[in-house]
């Protein structure tokens, strides 16, 4: 069952289909969340050489979302991602990335997105678009999510969880440095994946 689905009734008039009720324990979800960044993950992967992919994430990131169980248009959310956090398990290379020839971490503290819209794309599939923003570029981006369903955990906490990805390409938002290989191609790939996993907390 999707986290916005109706329950279905006799349709068999204009009126009946205005009226329909949501599944009240659909619309029990509606209402503020706060991520868990504990038990969230943002993370990466990118063709290196060529040949092979490197995965890294971004260990400090907070967020918000705001679920409406009965139409999902008005269904908000908003990351913000600290990129002196990037961990790819290379010291050397997140340095790299944290610094002037990729992220400038240091002048660019933050990556962020705010959403300007979502759909169901059908059962626990949803679309969620929005502005992704990267070195002070501001693009659109639209994710792809599945609702993994909802609970609440051994401390009381209303839980809700998504997964999703993206794709984008880095040299739209100005991360355009590369070698080249003397085989021919580049070092690192235009192409980028972004993968979301998100656990969020109901807010009293």
């Amino acid at each position: 069952m999707g986290l916005f689905t109706r329950r279905s009734q006799d349709t068999t008039t204009a009126s009946s289909v205005a009226t329909l009720p949501v599944d009240p324990a659909l619309a029990a979800l509606t209402g503020d969340y706060v991520i868990d960044p504990a038990h969230s993950s943002i993370g990466f992967t990118v063709r290196h050489a060529m040949v092979t992919n490197v995965r890294g994430s971004f260990a400090d990131h907070e967020g918000g979302l705001h679920l409406d169980g009965a139409d999902p248009s008005r269904s908000t959310a908003s990351i913000d991602v600290k990129i002196a956090s990037v961990d790819t398990g290379i010291a050397d290379r997140d340095g790299h990335l944290r610094g002037g020839d990729f992220f400038d971490a240091d002048t660019f503290p933050l990556m962020t997105f705010r959403s300007t819209g979502a759909a169901q794309l059908g059962g626990d599939a949803y679309r969620i678009t929005g502005d992704l923003t990267i070195k002070d570029v501001t693009r659109p981006l639209s994710i792809d999510l599945e609702f993994n369903g909802s609970a609440t955990d051994v401390y009381g906490n209303e839980r809700v969880g998504f997964e999703g990805s993206a794709e984008i390409l880095r040299s739209d938002w100005g991360l355009t440095w590369n070698a080249a290989l003397e085989t021919g191609g580049v070092m690192v790939s235009d192409k980028v994946k972004l993968t979301f996993d998100i656990s969020a907390i109901k807010q009293a």
